[in-house]
Parts: structure tokens; sequence; C-alpha cells
């Protein structure tokens, strides 16, 4: 290897490196939660994406503003629309997340996000980053908490991923040092860690649950996922009355689906790959990630987001209004939760069980062998006048 080429890599190295520290030196600055009950309005950005992103967001805001119809008549709450995340836009600006629509998002207290295209090496698209990933970063969403509940099955499930760290942060960031050598590289910090296993410890305080469950690969990644689970154990001492053990990604995959271990499952911390593929294996226990929801939760900024893709297909073959807008209904169900409106978000969450999971009168199949998003929604609307509810 010339010493050219071992100059270029060190440096690479060494950018990344002080990029890092910085990010530590401003996680050590951390301001406090932000209080929803003092602010009036409450800014909800729709953020509508790309693909079926518009068609599903449209949907779930129709059923929010049926919900909070008082709210947005005395002005508790307003909504936002925001258009400017679709591939086309930020391929123009060579940015994950332009700037003018960067300073939009900044402008919300809280984000509802629909599906936004990723590219992938050998497409059409210019190598720009991941707008979820880019999105938690400038808005610092430290934990994306996905819950899963299946009651018939024993199933009630929530995960908290690390969001801001990991493989996902630096994936953009690889080196190529050589036709036959590709670097890729992940990153743990002490502080990143420490405030997501936190999060996940309170929430098992706040709802009696008294077993938690980190999951790495600490036995083969020694450094990264080491420092993670070194730092559950130091975090779980602060909670006494909560037992926790670590799991390494492999066998807990193979877990979550044995009838006789999985119920025993509550509350589970994670990094970020490992949470994003055991969430994704997780959802298909609800119906597939088209039903699941998600919330990224900051101090300062939330974002509520379908987990599943933008389904480009769908657009290409004229399906668009087949799409099922349950996941992203379910992510705005979290997000009235988080933001006070606690009896909302049960009412909404309820009935996508009952439509999704019970009475199922009405099918999606994303095709028009089942009805269209809008009249799934009309049927959820329908549902939550039963006084009964």
């Amino acid at each position: 290897m010339s010493d050219e080429t071992m100059e270029r890599a060190r440096t690479h190295f060494e950018t990344l490196v002080n990029e890092q520290l910085e990010r530590v030196e401003r996680m050590k600055q951390a301001e406090d939660w932000i209080d929803y009950s003092t602010l009036k309005p409450i800014i909800v950005g729709v953020c509508w994406g790309d693909g079926i992103g518009p068609i599903i967001s449209q949907e779930t805001q129709r059923i929010l503003e049926f919900l909070l119809a008082d709210e947005l008549k005395s002005g508790k709450v307003e909504f936002r629309t925001i258009e400017g995340l679709t591939i086309e836009n930020r391929a123009k600006h060579k940015k994950a997340i332009p700037d003018d629509v960067l300073e939009e998002l900044k402008a919300c207290h809280v984000i509802l996000k629909a599906p936004t295209t990723t590219p992938e090496k050998g497409d059409q698209w210019p190598n720009i980053e991941s707008a979820n990933v880019a999105m938690r970063r400038y808005l610092d969403l430290f934990a994306n908490v996905r819950p899963v509940k299946v009651p018939q099955e024993g199933i009630d499930w929530i995960f908290f991923r690390e969001n801001t760290e990991g493989a996902y942060v630096l994936g953009s960031k690889g080196i190529q040092v050589t036709e036959d050598l590709a670097f890729d590289f992940t990153v743990t910090t002490k502080q990143g860690a420490e405030r997501l296993i936190r999060l996940a410890f309170d929430h098992a305080k706040k709802n009696n649950i008294d077993y938690v469950t980190i999951v790495t690969k600490a036995n083969v990644v020694k450094t990264t996922d080491g420092l993670f689970l070194e730092t559950a154990a130091r975090v779980a001492k602060d909670y006494p009355g909560i037992r926790w053990e670590g799991w390494y990604i492999d066998i807990m995959t193979a877990k979550l689906v044995d009838p006789k271990r999985r119920t025993q499952f509550r509350v589970i911390a994670l990094q970020n790959l490992y949470g994003d593929i055991l969430t994704d294996e997780a959802a298909e226990f609800q119906g597939g990630v088209g039903t699941a929801g998600s919330a990224n939760i900051g101090k300062r900024y939330a974002m509520f987001e379908a987990i599943h893709g933008s389904a480009p297909r769908m657009i290409k073959e004229g399906r668009g209004k087949y799409a099922d807008p349950c996941s992203l209904i379910r992510a705005g169900a979290m997000m009235l939760n988080h933001i006070g409106f606690t009896e909302k978000g049960k009412k909404l969450e309820m009935a996508l069980d009952i439509c999704g999971q019970y009475e199922k009168k009405l099918t999606i199949t994303g095709r028009d062998t089942g009805c269209t998003g809008e009249e799934f929604g009309n049927y959820l609307m329908e549902t939550m006048q039963d006084p009964n509810l």
C-alpha cells in the first residue's frame, strides 16, 4: 500500500474521530426535557416524504384532525405540512435534508413523518444519507421507541433502539481504501448509550416492569458493543428493583419466535443496527411493518414515523390509494400520548387493535382485493365514535 493511500485512510478516520468527539461534548451540555403543557400552540409538522408517503400522511392527518377538533379550534395544536423531503428534492440539493427543510423541521415541536426513499449503491440517485438517520442526528432524537402488542399471544414488548450512534450513523462515511479493501465504521459513546438505557429503565420503573433486556453482540464486537453492555451494568445499579440480562442479537432473534420464551420479554434496549432488525421481526407478530409505528425521542424534539419504506412500486403500478396507513396512524397515536393527549391516543390505539386484529370488517391488502386507505380510515373513525370505546 502506498504512503499516499495510507495517509488518505488516516486522514479520513481522523475526521470521523474528531466529529464524534465534538458530538460527545454536545451531549455533555444536554438541555432539559420540553414541557408540552406550557406550549400554545403545539406545532406538529407533517412530513409527507415520497412514494406512498403523501397518501398515508393525508389520511393520518385527517384522523388526527378528527380526534383533535377542539384543540385545533382553540389554537392548542397546529398542523404544518412539510413537503421537501422527496428523493427528487434531496437529490437536487445533494443533501439528506435540504437546509430550508431542516429549518421548517426545527420550527416544529413534534414531527409526524411518512417514509422517505434512501438511495442505495447502483441506483439512479446520488450517495446521500438516509433522511431518517440525518433527522435523528440533527434533532438529537436519540431513542427510537417501538411498542409491539399482540394480547392473544401474550406479547407486550417495547423496544428502545439507540438512534444516533452505531453503524447507521457512520454508514455513509466508510472508505474504499483500494479496489480490494473497504472499511465501514460503527461508534458507541458512554453518553449515548447511557441516556438510551436510562430511558428504558425509567419506562420499566414507571410501568412496574421488573425486567429489562439488553441486546448486543459483545462476545464478538468487543469494544463498541462491550461499552454498551458495560454502561447497562452501571445504569442498572440505580434501579435496584429491576432485574436485567444481556442477550446476544442472534439468539435474541431466535427467542422472539419461541412461544415459551418470548412472552417473558418486556422492555428491550439495544443498539441501532440490532434494533432495526429486531423491531421489524417483532412487527410481524402484530401484522407486519405496515401496522407498527415508531417514536424517535429527544429532549427538545420528537419525531413519529411509519417503520416501512416508501413503496415506489405501488405508486408506479397505480396502487397508491390501497396503501396501508396504519403504521403512520399508530405513530400518530404514540404522538398523542407523548404530547399529553393520552386518552385520545389510547382511543386511537384501541380502534386500530379492534379494526386490525379483532373485528376485521375491512382488510387492507395493498391491492383492489382489499379496501383503500381512506375506507379503512373511515372505519377507524366510526369505531372511535362508539361510546363504549
